[in-house]
């Protein structure tokens, strides 16, 4: 009997030693199993993709980023594919999205022959669009290959995560179509993918939203950008960075980590102009030098290798640059005016911001326009030639019909921006690069753009629906240009031109920002990229 309790006693001590292990070993399972479906952390999405890190590069205490991807009802249109303008929704018409519906996802870099929907009928505003998807899909996952366990121990990063978690709930909830009471700006129309989750995503961001700015580095090269030219966009928004409600000076409680670095300045004092030598180099090597500054200085870096941090750049070299530090081109959030995927634009972690010329760094006369009733002119467009779309446009149509105004050089005496008032739509081709101040310049003025590019990711895409305020064509829609404008009815143009003035509020510039205005629409754009992250705190085991 004795030896019986002895054995019995004996086997519960081994019982009780082995339960704690069989613990960790379950919920290892489980944790190992939900980040091979970014649907169970965040039931919005429609696709995980996790980001594989070697074990080697995870140290003690670090963190992982698991990145999905999530956006507000719909996935960013890329502009391109031919057809006609495609109606949005009607203005009663609510989006409901689930995790698991088949709606057009994102545009890879590799798929540039894809068709926009035909035109939807007018009369029909809730139609299904017909015709081949203009996305195509994200739907990659891969291993996560770091020997760790788990560290229990709950950090300031858990509770950040945690609070991230429950405003993910919020905004699906809001996906029903509930929205909430506002003074100042209530967005609703079928401008918006779904309006409510945005109108939720974007009060979820003014109550919680934090951004730890660096503050090495040294003017003009950073913490400083131009403010008055055609990238103006990258030097107001490192400018309004510094100054802003969002920014903490508390690394711990931020949710993303600003590199404030100006491509443009870089180009204008670093770039090497002498043919014989690698012109890159010098530019590449300060940002290099500095995000290992950044690195060796502060944590933050390392622990989730880029995930949760982003740069702002509307220089067209800035994607290029972002690759002087490989985790800064694949991890980090990249805010682009050259939001072109052919170039490595990935619409899932990256950002397109508009660009914006600001001939006096503000939007003094260049905003509002008369009635579509004192517009005489169907199209317009002027503009140098360069880029392989332009000389297209201008071989079919330069000085050849008067209701198409479309020049190389305006007419002596003729105002740019007075043809852009006197029009009804105006056309903004690529040149060189896709990004092009004029579809802003359209939306300025009350004109409708017409975006001709191959490749481009228009800015906030996971909000707007750019195809209910804009006429989308291809280069092979060019011969035909003046048959597709005018096949667009009265009433529709109408309905464009309307929904153009109305999100107009997103694209403006102001000082100091406004809500909901194109600097908090491009902070946005970030936060919506921070909570398709999750950053798990890891030891080594």
């Amino acid at each position: 009997m004795g030896s019986w309790r002895n054995s019995a006693t004996s086997s519960m001590k081994l019982l009780w030693l082995i339960l704690p292990f069989m613990g960790v070993a379950v919920f290892i399972g489980v944790k190992k199993s939900n980040l091979a479906d970014g649907s169970k952390y965040y039931p919005w999405v429609w696709s995980s993709v996790i980001t594989s890190y070697s074990s080697s590069a995870i140290k003690d205490n670090e963190a992982v980023a698991v990145v999905g991807s999530v956006s507000l009802g719909r996935r960013p249109t890329v502009v391109e594919g031919g057809g006609e303008v495609a109606e949005g929704p009607s203005e009663d018409y609510v989006f409901h999205q689930t995790s698991n519906s088949s709606y057009p996802p994102l545009a890879m870099e590799d798929e540039m022959d894809v068709e926009l929907p035909a035109i939807a009928k007018e009369d029909d505003m809730n139609v299904t669009l017909s015709g081949p998807d203009i996305f195509v899909s994200f739907n990659q996952t891969h291993g996560f290959p770091v020997n760790a366990q788990i560290n229990r121990k709950s950090t300031s990063l858990d509770k950040l995560e945690a609070r991230l978690g429950r405003a993910r709930a919020a905004i699906k909830e809001a996906e029903s179509g509930n929205k909430t009471h506002d003074p100042d700006y209530v967005p609703d129309g079928p401008m918006y993918w779904n309006a409510a989750a945005f109108q939720r995503s974007y009060l979820e961001m003014e109550k919680q939203f934090k951004v730890f700015v660096y503050e090495e580095g040294e003017p003009p090269i950073f913490h400083d950008g131009p403010c008055k030219n055609i990238y103006a966009m990258e030097g107001n928004f490192i400018y309004q960075m510094e100054t802003t409600k969002y920014r903490t000076k508390n690394p711990e409680k931020a949710h993303v980590f600003f590199l404030p670095m100006s491509a443009t300045m870089m180009v204008h004092y670093i770039f090497e102009r002498n043919p014989n030598v690698d012109h890159w180099l010098p530019m590449k090597q300060t940002i290099k030098d500095y995000v290992d500054l950044v690195g060796s200085k502060y944590p933050f870096w390392n622990r989730s290798l880029g995930a949760d941090h982003f740069t702002v750049a509307c220089h067209d070299w800035g994607p290029e640059l972002s690759k002087a530090v490989p985790y800064l081109f694949k991890n980090s959030i990249r805010a682009l005016c050259n939001a072109n995927t052919s170039e490595g634009f990935n619409p899932t972690k990256d950002v397109s911001i508009p660009e914006i010329l600001l001939p006096d760094g503000t939007t003094h006369g260049i905003l509002n326009g008369p009635s579509p009733r004192y517009r005489p002119v169907l199209a317009f467009f002027a503009g140098g030639v360069h880029g392989p779309i332009r000389p297209i446009l201008l071989e079919y149509w330069q000085d050849k019909d008067p209701d198409l105004q479309v020049h190389k050089y305006l007419p002596k005496g003729v105002s740019y921006m007075a043809m852009l008032r006197q029009s009804k739509y105006c056309i903004s081709p690529s040149g060189y690069e896709v990004a092009s101040p004029r579809m802003v310049e359209a939306l300025y003025t009350g004109c409708v753009p017409v975006l001709i590019k191959d490749g481009y990711v228009a800015p906030f895409s996971d909000v707007l629906n750019w195809k209910s305020f804009a006429v989308i064509l291809t280069v092979e829609d060019i011969p035909n240009l003046k048959q597709i404008l005018t096949g667009i009815s009265t009433r529709q143009y109408l309905r464009m031109q309307r929904r153009g003035k109305q999100v107009r509020r997103h694209f403006e510039v102001n000082f100091p920002p406004k809500r909901y205005d194109v600097f908090h629409m491009i902070l946005h754009s970030v936060w919506l990229r921070r909570l398709n992250i999750r950053i798990q705190g890891v030891a080594d085991s």
